[in-house]
């Protein structure tokens, strides 16, 4: 069975990219964009959520008040909190109402995974998630075990050529945004990650040569496009 997740951030690229990427990962993710929806939704789904996810900055409600409010009927759901402040008083309030770890970002997607397992294993909920196999054209893709199948065997890929993957594959058609991605998977979109995500998508377009159907696309000024011909 798999974890259900409450992701609340307001950044539209962000917001869409964790939530896809999550879900890639098998936890079931409920995206909201502010803090009032985030307890509007925990209070209407609160016995099926494992795991809470906040930015701290939000419009109507920031994340230190949604997890406060939170807290006085749920002491055990794990919350991390997601925010652009590393001040240390920031930090501190985030655990005094109620947070089990806090990601400053900019963060790479390995990084809030890793945190999560960490918070699961700490919390007692370890539950794996299950294979799923993904169809790009003529090819097969895990994403959870970032590995690609194809009639010449199979290949296993690194974690960013994973990650980016599965972003372009759940977001088949549709315009990944270019620095939203990097900030994503890279932490920061600087020019030096940006040369980097250059190298992995020439792989990656290697890698899906084997169908020659199979495009991925560079949006001028904006980003990324995988698409099936």
């Amino acid at each position: 069975m798999k974890q259900h997740f409450l992701l609340a951030e307001d950044d539209e690229n962000l917001g869409a990219l964790l939530s896809t990427y999550l879900n890639s990962k098998g936890f079931q993710t409920k995206w909201v964009k502010n803090g009032e929806e985030a307890i509007s939704y925990f209070h209407t789904f609160n016995n099926a959520i494992d795991f809470i996810i906040l930015d701290v900055m939000m419009p109507d409600k920031d994340g230190f008040s949604v997890a406060k409010e939170i807290r006085l009927t749920d002491k055990k759901t794990p919350i991390l909190f997601l925010t652009a402040k590393s001040m240390k008083d920031d930090k501190l309030k985030g655990f005094e109402v109620g947070a089990d770890d806090y990601l400053t970002k900019p963060f790479a997607m390995e990084e809030l995974i890793a945190r999560i397992q960490a918070i699961m294993r700490r919390t007692g909920d370890s539950s794996l998630v299950k294979d799923e196999k993904l169809s790009i054209g003529t090819l097969d893709f895990d994403p959870n075990k970032s590995i690609l199948y194809s009639k010449d065997g199979e290949k296993k890929l690194t974690t960013k050529e994973n990650a980016l993957l599965t972003l372009l594959v759940r977001n088949i058609n549709e315009v990944l945004d270019r620095q939203a991605t990097l900030r994503a998977i890279w932490g920061d979109d600087n020019y030096f990650n940006g040369r980097s995500m250059d190298v992995y998508i020439a792989k990656l377009r290697k890698l899906l040569s084997e169908d020659p159907n199979i495009e991925i696309m560079n949006i001028h000024g904006i980003g990324l496009k995988l698409i099936i011909k």
